[in-house]
């Protein structure tokens, strides 16, 4: 019998999912904008509050693990389980359920990685430090550098352990994010 994603257990993820980094891939742009029309298909208008493309994968100049992460920002007012719904009905995988936040995958088989490989940030309105983070990566290359360079010196590391990775950076995505948020002050209201 074979196994699915789901019987496996997060080392074995980790393993058939390895991080890795690469430099940036002028295709990606495309991916997040077919990956966008694709929701803007499956998801009523009404729901949609914004849809951003965020993380390393955003910034031209560093590397990035080459899985596009999407921010998806619905109205305060709205179910999000109904959102839940129609993105499983249409091929995202739920990874992680918390009070007001979902993510999913995409692009993730038993065989490892699809060609396009997606993470999806199911928010309420306002809950996007990242696009202040994104901005100011984009806006300040020399942070962009930095941390490219931490990643990098990160990646061996913690290649096959994803929240050790990410816990890894959360101190500098902190300072420069509440930098960000101080400067660009309204930005995303």
């Amino acid at each position: 019998m074979d196994k699915s994603l789901e019987d496996l257990s997060l080392e074995e993820l980790w393993e058939l999912f390895p991080i890795f980094l690469s430099e940036h891939n002028k295709s990606w742009d495309s991916y997040y904008d077919e990956e966008e029309k694709n929701l803007m298909n499956i998801i009523p208008r009404e729901f949609i509050k914004r849809i951003s493309h965020i993380g390393s994968t955003a910034i031209k100049a560093i590397y990035a693990k080459p899985i596009i992460d999407i921010l998806f920002e619905i109205y305060s007012s709205l179910d999000m389980n109904e959102v839940k719904k129609m993105l499983c009905k249409n091929g995202w995988i739920l990874m992680n359920e918390q009070e007001g936040r979902m993510s999913f995958n995409k692009g993730y088989t038993i065989n490892g990685f699809e060609k396009k490989v997606y993470h999806l940030h199911l928010r309420y309105e306002n809950d996007n430090d990242e696009l202040y983070f994104r901005d100011y990566l984009l806006d300040n290359l020399n942070i962009a550098k930095e941390y490219e360079n931490l990643k990098l010196k990160l990646w061996k590391k913690y290649e096959h352990n994803r929240d050790l990775y990410t816990d890894a950076k959360s101190d500098f995505v902190k300072k420069y994010t509440k930098i960000a948020k101080s400067e660009y002050s309204g930005r995303y209201d």
